[in-house]
């Protein structure tokens, strides 16, 4: 089906961003549980807050370090047969959670076990989907489609504080269980993995091809690719500029925002409200900038993202102090910038990699996004156990922001606007 057919009978590939949506909403409002649940952890086992962010921090790590697998093994055995695996894997995690008594197993469930079950459903997942099934208008899906994650993260943070408060943690995270469970069975009925399976092309085109078959080992090759990415500046670059981007995003705010709230007497409830609006104004935020990056030079999205994330951070403390109000300024202000840089560096990974290595290099760069959350979630939970406050790292972060920024500005203008291969050293 072309796009032009598209307009008198709804193309497929729309259902299937809707899933990927919704699933990607999912698996990252239940990544985000320990931040919910760091404070009643703390009371109930005497868990230090060092402790509970090094859980979250390896979660995290493992999370990025998945995505370049990932990209393999959604190309080699089908987007809709890893996405029922993914789900099944972090079902089984949540559902033993609530039997768990000490620090190790935490760290196992959740720091392992759940951190490879959502690393299975990264940002790369979205990216696959639209590289598979758009040809046109794929800035507009890679922004849905990584608003919903960085949404998902932030929107079910309220709902699970108030079960939280309301009836235990424990109810908590089997919420999740069932949302999982829900989202499970749409995927393995509904799910589609490419175009050709309903007959359609990929949405822009006329033609109707059969999906390339992947070649190579699923463990080998996200390597080889990392090892010729390796050697391209742009690669480098965009990899700085993400680790900055994932110590001031879910790393920092995400884990730390609703226990520094707690520290200055915030309800939890209303501290996750706070992240719940950030998601909503991330959806407006990361959408808009998908849209933009199909029309402007990515370089320049890049530089004013950082910047301006990098000004909403160092407010960030004196907000906290000040009350209600000057913080959903912030909330409003740092929201619509979460996570916007993504498809600007998608779009220059695709341009300067290929499209059919684009998931896999773009893979590699979350990788760095996610070791510089890691850094930001452990580092943040020592700091506070050290001085008594957030303030330092929200500081700190406010300032590797305005580095990303310059960083950004550093990308070849070539690289943000001419498709070119990819050395292949396969």
């Amino acid at each position: 089906m072309s796009a032009n057919k598209a307009s008198s009978k709804l193309y497929y590939g729309w259902i299937v961003v809707l899933i990927t949506f919704i699933t990607l909403l999912v698996s990252a409002g239940i990544r985000s549980l320990p931040s919910v649940l760091m404070i009643p952890l703390e009371g109930e086992f005497g868990w230090s807050r060092g402790g509970i962010s090094g859980v979250v921090s390896v979660g995290i790590f493992l999370y990025g370090l998945m995505g370049p697998f990932s990209a393999a093994l959604l190309l080699r055995f089908g987007i809709r047969r890893i996405m029922v695996v993914a789900l099944a894997v972090l079902a089984v995690s949540l559902s033993i959670t609530p039997l768990m008594t000490a620090l190790w197993q935490f760290q196992f469930l959740w720091g392992f076990v759940a951190g490879l079950g959502t690393g299975m459903m990264a940002n790369v997942l979205g990216v696959t989907v639209a590289n598979q099934w758009f040809t046109k208008r794929k800035g507009l899906v890679v922004g849905m489609l990584t608003a919903s994650a960085a949404t998902g993260q932030l929107l079910f943070m309220p709902l699970m504080a108030q079960i939280t408060i309301d009836m235990g943690w424990r109810y908590a995270v089997y919420a999740g269980v069932a949302a999982v469970l829900i989202v499970l069975v749409i995927v393995a009925i509904w799910m589609r993995n490419h175009p050709h399976d309903v007959g359609a092309a990929s949405y822009g085109t006329e033609e109707v091809v059969k999906p390339t078959p992947f070649k190579g080992n699923i463990f080998l090759t996200p390597l080889r690719v990392l090892r010729s990415a390796l050697k391209d500046s742009t690669f480098w670059l965009l990899a700085g500029t993400f680790f900055f981007c994932g110590f001031s995003t879910n790393g920092l705010i995400g884990t730390h925002l609703i226990p520094a709230c707690g520290d200055i007497g915030i309800p939890g409830v209303v501290a996750a409200g706070f992240l719940a609006l950030m998601g909503l104004f991330d959806l407006v935020g990361t959408t808009l900038s998908g849209w933009l990056s199909d029309r402007f030079d990515s370089r320049w999205l890049l530089f004013w993202y950082y910047a301006l994330r990098g000004l909403s951070l160092l407010f960030l403390p004196q907000a906290l102090q000040m009350g209600y109000v000057e913080m959903m300024i912030f909330t409003v202000f740092y929201g619509l910038d979460w996570i916007a840089t993504v498809p600007p560096t998608v779009k220059i990974s695709s341009n300067v990699f290929g499209k059919e290595q684009a998931g896999m290099v773009f893979g590699w760069i979350v990788v760095a996004h996610q070791i510089g959350a890691s850094v930001a979630a452990y580092g943040a939970g020592v700091m506070r156990d050290w001085l008594g406050s957030y303030s330092i790292p929200f500081i700190a972060a406010g300032f590797v922001c305005f580095l990303a920024a310059l960083m950004a500005i550093k990308i070849s203008k070539e690289s943000a606007s001419v498709t070119v291969q990819m050395n292949k050293a396969m």
